[in-house]
């Protein structure tokens, strides 16, 4: 494209712009560059094309000449550009911005008054990626905004601050392919971060600010690790990785996609090697019973209770048979859930890395068991046990007795079954479980039915019946054990006995839980803080007066392709001295994993400055539990799961006194990219519609731009065709999918109340939401609406007076009725989440408010309050400007009175001859009288009424008016 660059001087008396102001192109007048804002040009007027022309700004074609433009410049002179701006924001917000900073306005002194209430709101540790945010970031962050500026002004002590959960794979990822140090980049993101959320006006406490990759931080990390490790909690043990021979490293199951790595698309296999490990399975069930305790979205309890898994059933021994089919020595003990239904398993499945596999496959099968093994390795546990995926296997050589019928079943080796999981082996039973019947079905094994639904009903032909019933064809009396006839509960508690007293099994309890694989083969991470004796191998704790153990700088930080972790390479730092028994030794090399440092930031953030110990005492009493937790519902298991972990150790060692560390949490939707029209064509490059494409089979797709769009009932069609249906569908933002929008962009353009404003307008909190840029204009409309309201409208020269049209007036009755119906509507929505109805609220008390003839203070100055949490800046700048010296931050937030809410009026049917022809307003109480002037007076009724001889009228207070006329003295057809 070409373009020409010019300058304009929007008005007489302003200084030159010596920088290009505008791009112009053959198609719209593009904006100035984003560091040129000057007072007097609204960067809200100069974005916006149609605003440009409404106001008389033109558009210069790619033909145009330097000189034409010249002559546009002096034809300029003679007309002077007039822009009006809907409010000074770009003015406004860097002032007060500059304000809290100076001021320290929002800082949460370490030595609180106690006896107040406090309100701790936190958002989840955010990672500072190289991107920087996008404008579906600060929909969270907006929302404890504005509860935290809610709380204050209540009276509370508000904690809110802001972080980094800085260590991680991204940044070391970046290093190796830039050869820059991880701590540079990202010290430089979190830079970025810092001043994109400072420009959102968020009341955040910085001085309060942490950083995992900071040692002072990390040293208390380490320290938690040491408490685990006493306690038995953290423990060395060989398990499987993702090992990628190609690039010499262990990754992450998200950087393994379908057997290969994502980068370079190398084979991945699942290799034994010695890990840190964390005991979290000791605490499962308290995991587990505490969840009913807190106020959180029942979808998340629900998932972590599928995670921690708990299930009570039974351990049951299947005796191995020789090729003779003799019993041996060896033993499959396997776990079900559902020992009733024992008699119908018609085979066993283990694992391919079931540890007795070696042992009893056969001689014949052992080439293709050992195959199967090595393709099964390639796979994450995800795939292995999808639902939907073709059920794969091969049969061991052997065989096992099933010990209640006494039959010999075959012993099959399947990847559906998690070596992970129970003991690593199952009964199959398929006439009872879904994914057996198709095991079963696929490789011809024997379904046996043994359980009957209790209503009698029968079974649906080619599918397993998995619920519980009646049992049959169970009994074998040689065995000591007949359940026919029983219910499906007691028949397995009968089976769990017989189990006991035979020898054969037991109850048992079980998790899907596993235990936390705590170590990773990278460099950017937490040095764990073991030392391992070079003669024995024996491991020591670091001392903790010896704490931080510090990272050490590396120039190579890429994988050593052994499997040796990067900080191997560091030979200084690994050569270490054990001070108890001063032998040479090494320190260890793996690192902890992200989630370390994000497990426990929220206790740090109460008292981020100590040096002696995790958190004092009497601060974490008094801030503990976090009131309000917010963040993405992507964190519901993992991060969760593993804070309340962490904080239950802590509580067990006295160092935190609430048995969980997150009283509320609430999961914001999601953001998504504006919606994307996409045409479909055929191979000749027709239009054709959406609806149809399917049936052609191959068909091509086109974007389409949204001016070329218009919505046809619930769908979207060509404006130019209005017969071809688009595909519409908005994704999730990404830089792939060139969907992103940068808040910047949005906060230059419309200012950062109005993004704020918008992300809380859009919907529902909790829900998803589409982006449209178009949308945000009117929230930016409301905000200049109030602006002009009280503060007046620009002069002639695009500036405002100073002071507001505020008057010092009583207010009125309606006025007093109208602030403190909005007063309690924006109280209840804020207390209850729902930003978007309170912001409804307020829009109406400016529709109201614009139709007084005065603007009394007292009325004013309420509503700023109640403006102030969700648009922070308007509301400092405003009050300012209503003669008050400090800021509006801890100001009261108003409370309704009852007496004002009260409905005073109600609405009157009035009837003419029993016919109901309109309705008037009466106060309540209102008399016969004046509600019969009412109607007389009102322009609908009046027509039938005055003039009109009166028979009588018939009046219910607050009910009907009813008159009834004398229809001998009115003219025929006077009545309509």
């Amino acid at each position: 494209m070409n373009l020409t660059h010019t300058k304009i001087q929007p008005f007489p008396h302003s200084p030159p712009l010596t920088h290009p102001t505008f791009l112009f192109s053959s198609r719209s007048l593009l904006p100035f560059p984003r560091n040129l804002k000057p007072a007097h040009v609204s960067p809200s007027f100069l974005y916006k094309k149609h605003t440009l022309l409404r106001y008389g700004c033109f558009g210069v074609s790619r033909s145009r000449t330097r000189s034409s433009i010249s002559e546009v410049e002096a034809e300029q002179k003679q007309k002077p550009l007039l822009v009006k701006r809907a409010y000074p924001f770009d003015e406004i917000e860097p002032k007060w911005q500059r304000y809290w900073e100076q001021n320290r306005t929002f800082r949460t002194p370490n030595d609180v008054d106690t006896s107040k209430p406090k309100f701790y709101v936190l958002d989840m540790f955010p990672y500072p990626s190289g991107a920087g945010l996008h404008v579906g970031h600060p929909l969270g962050y907006t929302a404890t905004d504005i509860l935290a500026r809610f709380k204050r002004m209540q009276g509370y002590n508000v904690l809110h601050p802001m972080g980094w959960d800085a260590f991680g794979l991204p940044a070391e990822q970046y290093a190796i392919e830039t050869g820059t140090h991880p701590k540079l980049t990202t010290l430089r993101n979190i830079n970025r971060f810092r001043s994109q959320l400072k420009s959102l006006g968020f009341s955040y406490d910085w001085e309060r600010e942490i950083s995992t990759i900071e040692p002072q931080y990390y040293k208390w990390t380490q320290w938690i690790f040491l408490q685990l490790l006493k306690r038995g909690l953290a423990y060395q043990a060989e398990v499987p990785v993702n090992w990628c021979p190609a690039l010499g490293t262990v990754l992450a199951n998200e950087e393994v996609v379908d057997g290969v790595s994502e980068r370079g698309g190398h084979p991945v296999i699942r290799k034994p090697m010695r890990q840190w490990m964390l005991k979290i399975t000791a605490y499962a069930d308290r995991l587990l019973e505490d969840l009913d305790e807190l106020d959180w979205p029942e979808s998340i309890k629900e998932m972590q209770k599928n995670w921690i898994g708990r299930s009570e059933g039974a351990e049951v021994e299947f005796c191995v048979l020789d090729s003779d089919g003799r019993e041996t020595d060896m033993k499959i003990t396997i776990y079900t859930t559902r020992p009733d239904t024992i008699f119908g398993a018609t085979y066993l499945v283990v694992a391919p890395e079931y540890t007795l596999l070696s042992s009893i496959v056969s001689t014949e099968q052992r080439e293709s068991v050992e195959e199967y093994q090595d393709i099964a390795s390639r796979k994450s546990d995800l795939e292995r046990t999808e639902l939907q995926k073709e059920k794969t296997g091969v049969f061991s050589g052997c065989c096992a007795k099933n010990p209640t019928s006494g039959e010999p079943i075959p012993v099959w080796v399947a990847d559906y079954v998690l070596g992970s999981y129970g003991t690593g082996a199952i009964m199959a039973v398929p006439a009872h479980d879904a994914r057996d019947h198709q095991f079963a079905s696929r490789f011809n094994i024997p379904i046996k039915w043994v359980v009957t639904p209790n209503n009698g009903s029968c079974f649906e032909s080619g599918k397993a019946y998995s619920g519980e019933g009646i049992i049959v064809n169970s009994s074998n009396l040689k065995v000591g054990l007949d359940i026919n006839g029983l219910s499906s509960k007691e028949a397995a508690y009968r089976v769990i006995e017989w189990a006991e007293k035979v020898g054969k099994g037991k109850k048992k309890v079980n998790y899907k839980l596993r235990d936390w694989l705590f170590a990773r083969q990278r460099y950017w991470g937490e040095p764990i803080p073991v030392i391992f004796l070079e003669d024995s191998g024996e491991s020591f704790p670091v001392l903790e007066s010896e704490l931080p153990l510090t990272l050490p700088e590396l120039d190579d930080f890429t994988p050593s392709g052994t499997g040796e972790p990067p900080l191997s390479k560091a030979v200084s730092w690994v050569k270490t001295i054990d001070p108890s028994s001063g032998k040479p030794a090494t320190r260890e090399t793996n690192t902890m994993p992200q989630w370390a440092g994000s497990c426990w930031y929220y206790l740090r953030f109460m008292d981020p400055k100590n040096s002696n110990e995790l958190v004092d005492k009497a601060k974490e009493k008094y801030w503990s539990p976090v009131d309000v937790y917010v963040g993405g519902a992507e964190h519901a298991v993992l991060h969760l799961l593993y804070s309340r972990f962490w904080h239950k150790v802590l509580y067990d060692i006295g160092v935190v006194s609430t048995k969980e560390p997150f009283k509320c949490v609430i999961n914001q939707g999601i953001i998504l990219g504006e919606v994307q029209y996409t045409a479909c064509k055929d191979t000749d490059g027709n239009y054709i519609s959406a609806d149809s494409a399917d049936d052609l089979g191959e068909y091509l797709q086109e974007n389409i731009s949204e001016e070329r769009v218009v919505k046809s009932g619930e769908f979207f069609v060509l404006k130019d065709s209005p017969n071809i249906r688009l595909i519409a569908r908005a994704h999730k933002m990404s830089k792939s999918r060139g969907n992103v929008v940068n808040p910047d962009d949005v906060v230059s353009e419309y200012g950062a109340d109005s993004l704020r404003l918008y992300e809380m307008f859009m919907g529902p909190f909790r829900d998803s939401k589409t982006w449209n840029t178009s949308g945000i204009e009117g929230v930016h409309r409301f905000l200049g609406r109030t602006w002009r309201l009280i503060v007046g409208s620009p002069l002639h020269h695009g500036a405002f007076k100073d002071g507001t049209l505020v008057t010092d007036e009583e207010p009125t009755m309606e006025q007093l009725r109208t602030l403190h119906k909005c007063i309690a509507k924006v109280t209840e929505e804020i207390e209850g989440t729902r930003f978007n109805t309170g912001i409804s609220a307020m829009m109406e008390f400016i529709n109201a408010a614009y139709k007084w003839d005065k603007q009394p203070k007292a009325i004013i100055e309420a509503f700023v309050l109640l403006l102030s949490p969700y648009a922070p800046h308007m509301a400092e700048e405003i009050w300012s400007r209503l003669g008050h010296p400090d800021s509006i931050a801890y100001e009261a937030f108003p409370k309704a009175d009852p007496a004002y809410l009260k409905e005073s009026t109600v609405v009157l049917p009035v009837q003419i001859n029993g016919k109901t022809r309109g309705t008037i307003q009466v106060e309540k109480g209102c008399s016969e009288e004046d509600a019969f002037t009412l109607a007389s007076q009102d322009e609908k009724l009046s027509k039938y009424l005055n003039g009109k001889p009166i028979k009588k009228r018939i009046f219910v207070p607050g009910k009907i008016l009813n008159v009834i006329l004398d229809r001998q003295n009115v003219k025929a057809g006077s009545i309509q």
